[in-house]
């Protein structure tokens, strides 16, 4: 979808924000990619963030998953704003194995206060094969 931004500078405050997540540096998460409602978010495998079978476990696809979301809806939000999560679900399709996953958010309903968010979470050299879906609720909130 075409979506028109109401700041100017939301790439940039993408960025800045992000840096400032400090699970998203203790995981190796990086942004990708950032445009008007759209945010992907790359995260390489690690095995210090597997589960018993040496998958990346479900948290960690689910905080990527979340990130992605917040950030998407945070382009289409006004200045001097930020974002919160008020509600996600999230389905696991396929184990998390390959070498890196992008977790592609894309904003589906932008609203004033609640915007609709959905994320698909893909295995990278896997021809990106769908592993996960999440669709999000976030919430703008001033900066205080």
């Amino acid at each position: 979808m075409n979506f028109k931004p109401r700041n100017p500078n939301f790439a940039t405050e993408v960025h800045d924000s992000f840096s400032r997540q400090h699970a998203m540096t203790l995981i190796g998460a990086e942004v990708i990619r950032v445009e008007p409602g759209e945010v992907d978010i790359a995260l390489p495998y690690r095995s210090d963030l597997t589960q018993q079978d040496g998958f990346i476990h479900a948290g960690i696809i689910a905080t990527v998953a979340d990130s992605a979301c917040g950030y998407a809806a945070f382009t289409l939000m006004p200045p001097n704003s930020n974002v919160l999560a008020v509600e996600f679900k999230l389905n696991l399709l396929r184990p998390a194995k390959g070498s890196r996953f992008v977790a592609a958010a894309s904003v589906l309903k932008p609203g004033r206060t609640l915007t609709v968010v959905r994320t698909d979470v893909f295995a990278e050299e896997r021809n990106g094969e769908l592993i996960a879906t999440m669709v999000g609720t976030m919430m703008c909130l001033p900066r205080t």
